[in-house]
């Protein structure tokens, strides 16, 4: 099956990003040191990349992220620094060499209808609750949004220059760690369909949305019997250990509510892809008289050798 293109329809749009890490091994289980490099590493990607990020939530095997993004440029800006910095440094503290992310990420489209766009707020909020690990979204001991957008709070990490202390090595200069640490600080930006609520308003809505998710938790474990494993077991896992089963599906092409609102972004995308599929194959073909469409990156091409003269 061939890869799914990145789409952003002209203008922007909201994304919800999704991925996980090799295998699915708890590679980025919470500890203090992973939840600082987490937290530094997104926050300085994000200013780099000059993206809004609405909710982060960070579990020990995956992360999801919401973001609004100007165009696929930017999208790939921001994931390429957020996940080869963040391969590097957690990979450093749980002592991995090999490759630390599975499949490529997921970039789905998110409509502008509020329902959309809450239900998937949700989701992320929900993030460790659903899956029998914490009761609540607030016991969560690794990077989740959940205070953040509660309390009005940045999320704020350290950033390790690397190149500055490999600078320092190469002269000789003394090197104590915190000479190459930088304060990096993020803060959240509302939902678009939430934009003009006031800050007030805003953590309210949000607080109603993890009270609505603890007490199905509370339901859900009255009905079972089942417990949620707990923060400390949590940290106490092997950050090595690849779990028995994980959950794999396609990921949808957008999220909408409406299925007037779900055909449209559709047809844009299969629009945008037919036309992107065209130019390659003009481009292969070798003629000049086509054009990618805006936002696409066009595919390379095989390298030839020179003509050897005889």
């Amino acid at each position: 099956m061939a890869r799914r293109l990145r789409y952003i329809p002209p203008g922007g749009a909201l994304v919800e990003i999704t991925c996980r890490t090799i295998q699915g091994r708890l590679l980025l289980r919470p500890s203090v040191g992973i939840n600082d490099v987490i937290r530094g590493v997104l926050a300085r990607a994000a200013r780099l990349a000059g993206l809004a990020v609405h909710a982060p939530v960070f579990l020990s095997n995956h992360y999801h992220l919401l973001v609004s993004v100007t165009d696929a440029q930017q999208l790939a800006e921001f994931m390429n620094y957020l996940n080869s910095n963040l391969a590097r440094e957690a990979g450093r503290l749980v002592r991995w060499r090999e490759k630390f992310w599975g499949r490529r990420f997921q970039a789905v489209l998110v409509s502008d209808e509020e329902e959309a766009q809450v239900g998937r707020l949700s989701y992320l909020l929900a993030q460790g609750v659903k899956e029998g690990l914490v009761a609540s979204p607030f016991d969560w001991p690794g990077v989740h949004c959940a205070h953040a957008l509660t309390e009005g709070t940045a999320i704020s990490g350290r950033w390790h220059d690397r190149t500055l202390e490999s600078r320092a090595r190469r002269k000789g200069l003394p090197l104590e760690p915190q000479d190459f640490m930088e304060q990096e600080e993020l803060e959240l930006t509302p939902l678009p369909c939430w934009s003009s609520l006031s800050p007030e308003e805003y953590r309210t809505r949000v607080r109603q949305l993890i009270d609505a998710i603890e007490s199905d938790a509370r339901r859900q474990q009255e009905e079972t019997g089942n417990a949620p494993l707990g923060a400390d077991a949590v940290c106490r896992q092997d950050p090595h250990r690849e779990p028995n089963r994980i959950k794999k599906g396609p990921a949808p092409l957008v999220h909408a509510v409406a299925p007037a609102v779900r055909r449209s972004l559709r047809k844009a995308y299969f629009a945008f892809r037919d036309a992107y599929r065209y130019a390659a194959s003009r481009l292969r073909a070798g003629t000049t008289n086509f054009e990618f469409p805006p936002g696409a990156f066009p595919p390379p091409l095989p390298v030839r050798s020179a003509a050897r003269s005889g």
